[in-house]
C-alpha cells in the first residue's frame, strides 16, 4: 500500500498566488531590482549564501539571468539552476529561459554587521588574572596568557549563564 499525503504542500499555493498577483500588482520596479531585493526569499537561505543576481538580459527567445557565484559553490548552484530558473521566472514575470553563471566574489547589498562592543575588565578582574599568572617566569608568555584571559573574560559567550 502506498501512502498519500493528506495535504498538498504550501509551495503550490504560493506559486499560484504569485502568478495571479504579478499581473494585477503592476510593475513597481524593474525585474532585476526586484530580484536583488527578494533574492533570499527566491533562492532560499542555502543558495543565498553562494550567489546573487547580477543582470537580466532579454532576447526574443526569452530572458537570461546572470548570477554571480562563489567559485567553490559553482557546481552546486549549476546543479540547482533549473529550480532557480523556475523560481525566478515566476517572481520576475516569466520567460526566463536560461541562467548564466559568472564566478567571482559576491558584493552584498546588506549593511555589514555592527562590530561588537568589548567591555573593559574591572580592576578586580585584572588583579585576579595577573595574580593567577605570577608563577610564570617567561614575561612574554605571562603577558600572552593575561591577554588571552582578558579576551575570554570580555567576550560575548552565548553559552554563559547570565543570571
Amino acid at each position: 500500500m502506498r501512502g498519500r499525503a493528506v495535504k498538498q504542500p504550501m509551495a503550490q499555493i504560493g506559486l499560484a498566488a504569485e502568478r495571479l498577483t504579478r499581473k494585477v500588482g503592476g510593475k513597481k520596479m524593474p525585474a532585476i531590482q526586484m530580484l536583488k531585493a527578494r533574492w533570499r526569499e527566491i533562492a532560499g537561505d542555502q543558495l543565498y549564501k553562494f550567489c546573487r543576481p547580477e543582470r537580466l538580459s532579454g532576447g526574443k527567445d526569452g530572458r537570461v539571468l546572470t548570477l554571480r557565484v562563489l567559485p567553490q559553490a559553482a557546481p552546486m548552484v549549476q546543479h540547482q539552476s533549473e529550480t532557480i530558473r523556475q523560481r525566478v521566472s515566476v517572481a520576475a514575470g516569466g520567460d526566463v529561459t536560461a541562467i548564466k553563471l559568472v564566478q567571482g566574489a559576491l558584493t552584498s547589498a546588506e549593511a555589514p554587521k555592527a562590530r561588537r562592543v568589548v567591555r573593559q575588565l574591572t580592576p578586580k578582574e585584572r588583579a585576579e588574572l595577573e595574580a593567577s599568572t605570577v608563577g610564570i617566569e617567561d614575561k612574554r608568555l605571562r603577558e600572552a596568557i593575561v591577554a588571552l584571559g582578558a579576551a575570554m573574560l570580555t567576550a560575548d559567550n552565548p553559552n554563559k549563564d547570565n543570571g
